[in-house]
């Protein structure tokens, strides 16, 4: 069974997180310090999502908008598709009916 261990504290966190903006590498903080240097980066993109939160709220904003426009826009090439077979078939049916003679 793997060994788990309760979670760092988060002023250990923050402290390691502030270490590595000031030009610490992750991999030499492994070394020095117990958590693996993954963990370590892990947890500063953390701290970068939670100080721009709110950049984060606008871009998934945008991706929500993003995703409707392109569903939008895919049903409104099928409708444009569709409408120009119909011209197509249409044009079609018009020339194979003979014209009406006006001489009744």
């Amino acid at each position: 069974m793997p060994k788990t261990r309760p979670p760092y504290p988060p002023e250990f966190r923050s402290r390691l997180v502030e270490l590595v903006r000031s030009g610490r590498k992750p991999e030499e903080l492994a070394r020095e310090f117990e958590p693996s240097a993954q963990s370590i980066r892990n947890w500063v993109r953390e701290s970068g999502l939670q100080a721009g939160s709110s950049q984060e709220e606008t871009s998934s904003t945008e991706r929500e908008e993003l995703q409707r426009l392109r569903r939008e826009n895919r049903q409104l090439r099928e409708e444009r598709e569709i409408l120009a077979k119909a011209a197509a078939w249409f044009a079609r049916e018009a020339d194979s009916i003979p014209p009406r003679s006006s001489n009744s």
